[in-house]
């Protein structure tokens, strides 16, 4: 436990221990090198007048946004492209949509307003309904991977990027839409990288086919607008400006060993030195480190004297349960104070509101994928100076406010200037298969915004060919009928082809349970303050095959008490996580109706389980060595069975996982014990080419 930091206040305010941790930095409104940009760019526009009197739409015209909504409507209406930068808060997402509604854009097709991240596209459209006072899943909707809120009415649609690329197999040239939005398109996901691809082909292709315009717009809040621009053909950029209060910086004086730490600290400091009315945002990694956070400010925050506020604790993470991620835009009852501890989704996507101190650790958890060594993993990495801007600029929403950078000055001018886009450091499998799906044989040529590198196209097309998805000919690459059905499911094609190859092994039922679960970030949820209660009481679930099995015990015991809620807490089963397990079910279930397969149970027997495990995940694959460590069975790499997995501290032969997470070391997540015969089986060529090698049994316990 952190002790107490003593209060010492120097003349100017300022604690002694801050002065040594930090060293100030002033920032104002346009310091800032975005900020600066936006101002200096920015359009002068005519204010829209209408009369309303309903409290939701009167927020809207005190928005920054409001003042450029007949200039936006106008460059919609006269261009085939418009980019338009506005920070978040200056209403873009929730405004832009409803203004090209009222201007009666949506007379001849709907308007898709994609985001990254489901959590935004369901609040958004929530938000947007309210607004136009409709009812939400009518005339305003939403559509993300597995759950579909829209009808025959809906005129304006948040979705997803990826369920719009999903859309695009069944139709690329988008005919239902007038209006496509790319939002948030800074975050360059790989879903939005693909969608820049086909909206601009379907824009092209509608034209030459004298059809009705396809409508592009590009939003982004950040300033890699001109990239944006020149990709779609030198599209005018508008730059909205926002309202950003006066920020001061505060650089770490030297680098820290343990950002966790340091965030501990500055937290407390604040906490015991600010006065109320001031909330506090902390920008970490993932869960694990904001829970383990989250009790360390606990502990602390009982030892702080009378004089201190209350410290409400507020988790903010995907994985979270939505009751809980609600809580952090509820705002702390007077004389308390809050502290969100949050992963990146609150750079962009959210706006939470009483926050005045920032606190970034200058670190995010993203995917990496190395196509020499096939290693396709989530990794702990440096922010780019793009993420921290945005970062800093969450202090300055509501009222001046104050951004701790837990790294130096110099350590900040060595960061990359803008966030490698996921499609050039992730598994392009899934991208390559969509694109083939689309029609697109000839995916080596794709007008990519950023074009992957070769050798990582290369390498999708080898696992693809390998999971007999996609074969190779004279002619270049052609998708088998195997691949278009792995095609029609929202899953890794290799997880795609477990589903399908359930069907012989009569376990169907079983497996697309299993690929559900697999599917949500987290079906338990261990506190810290009850770690050993929740480990003893799941004790009973454990199965030693393997995870995927342990999982399924779990979700079977959920439906034998049909969904107890008591249960679920006594047991710490997140419950909401389970009723979004059994909508993907249902969702899986359908499509497989839909391909024919016939939906069989295996009972109780799980040796077909892993066998159909072993056919989509083979590439996957571990083997022990003789010096009790694993080797991935394709590139020789060392992997460790990650602690939280049933089979810790066991050394079975030969394990198929279903992701690697890079920590402290590379380790196996979701992991199942397999026979070697199995997985020569699942691929004979493949493992001529990546040798099962035997294992003395002395090594196994």
């Amino acid at each position: 436990m952190y002790p107490r930091v003593k209060r010492s206040l120097s003349e100017d305010g300022t604690t002694s221990a801050k002065r040594a941790l930090f060293r100030s930095f002033s920032v104002s409104a346009g310091n800032d090198s975005t900020q600066r940009e936006a101002n200096g760019n920015s359009k002068q526009y005519h204010h829209h007048h209408q009369k309303t009197h309903s409290p939701a739409r009167k927020h809207r015209f005190n928005l920054p946004i409001f003042t450029g909504r007949n200039a936006i409507i106008a460059e919609v209406r006269m261009k085939e492209s418009v980019i338009i930068v506005g920070e978040t808060g200056s209403g873009k997402t929730t405004q832009i949509p409803q203004y090209l509604h009222e201007a009666r854009l949506t007379k001849l097709g709907a308007i898709a307003c994609t985001q990254p991240r489901r959590v935004a596209a369901i609040s958004i459209a929530q938000r947007v309904a309210k607004e136009m006072s409709v009812q939400l899943g009518e005339e305003v909707g939403y559509t993300v991977r597995f759950e579909d809120a829209t009808s025959a009415k809906t005129r304006v649609k948040y979705m997803t990027d990826g369920m719009l690329l999903r859309e695009a197999i069944g139709d690329p040239l988008l005919h239902r839409y007038s209006v496509v939005i790319l939002d948030e398109a800074h975050e360059r996901t790989v879903h939005t990288d693909v969608l820049f691809g086909v909206v601009k082909s379907a824009q092209k292709m509608r034209k030459a086919k004298n059809m009705k315009p396809l409508k592009i717009v590009v939003m982004s809040a950040t300033l890699e607008a001109e990239h944006f621009s020149r990709y779609f053909n030198s599209a005018k950029v508008l730059y909205i400006e926002g309202r950003q209060h006066p920020i001061q910086m505060m650089y770490a004086v030297e680098q820290q060993k343990d950002y966790v730490h340091a965030a501990l600290v500055t937290v407390m400091q604040l906490h015991q030195e600010m006065p109320p009315g001031g909330d506090i945002l902390v920008f970490l990694t993932g869960q694990d480190e904001i829970e383990s956070l989250a009790k360390l400010i606990t502990d602390c925050a009982q030892h702080c004297g009378s004089e201190c506020p209350e410290l409400l604790v507020c988790p903010m993470f995907a994985a979270l349960p939505s009751q809980h991620q609600m809580k952090v835009f509820i705002s702390a009852p007077l004389g308390k104070r809050k502290v969100v501890l949050a992963t990146n989704i609150a750079e962009t996507s959210i706006t939470i509101p009483g926050v005045k101190y920032v606190i970034d650790t200058g670190f995010v958890k993203g995917k990496a994928f190395h196509p020499k060594t096939g290693l396709d993993m989530l990794q702990v990495q440096p922010v780019s100076k793009a993420q921290a801007r945005q970062r800093t600029g969450r202090a300055g929403r509501e009222t001046s406010g104050v951004c701790y950078r837990l790294y130096t000055e110099e350590q900040f001018d060595e960061l990359k200037e803008m966030t490698t886009p996921e499609i050039q450091r992730c598994n392009l499998a899934s991208v390559i298969i969509q694109l083939m799906a689309l029609g697109i044989s000839d995916v080596l040529h794709f007008d990519f915004l950023d074009r992957p590198p070769q050798d990582a196209i290369e390498n999708a097309l080898e696992q693809l060919v390998v999971l007999g998805a996609v074969r190779k000919g004279n002619d270049g690459y052609q998708l088998m009928p195997l691949g278009q059905k792995m095609a029609q499911f929202p899953l890794e094609p290799r997880l795609a082809k477990v589903i399908l190859s359930s069907q012989e092994l009569s376990c169907s039922e079983e497996i697309i349970t299993i690929v559900a679960l697999l599917s949500v970030d987290s079906l338990t949820y261990t506190p810290q303050s009850k770690r050993d209660q929740a480990i003893s009481v799941r004790k009973k679930f454990v199965s030693s095959e393997g995870d995927q099995m342990t999982l399924l015990n779990i979700y079977r015991a959920y439906k034998a008490v049909s969904g107890n809620k008591e249960w679920c807490h006594q047991h710490f089963i997140n419950s909401q996580t389970v009723k979004r397990v059994m909508d993907i079910r249902k969702q899986l279930r359908e499509i497989c109706t839909r391909l024919d397969i016939t939906l069989t149970s295996c009972n109780k027997e799980t040796v077909n389980i892993r066998q159909c495990l072993a056919r989509g995940l083979f590439m996957n694959a571990a083997e022990l060595q003789f010096d009790g460590t694993y080797q991935t069975v394709t590139h020789r790499q060392q992997v460790a069975i990650h602690p939280t997995s049933s089979l810790f501290g066991s050394k079975p032969q030969y394990v198929v996982y279903n992701e690697l997470v890079h920590t402290s070391k590379c380790y196996m997540r979701d992991v199942c014990i397999v026979d070697p015969s199995w997985l020569r089986e699942a691929a004979p060529t493949y493992f001529k080419e990546h040798r099962l090698h035997s294992q003395p049994t002395s090594v196994r316990s």
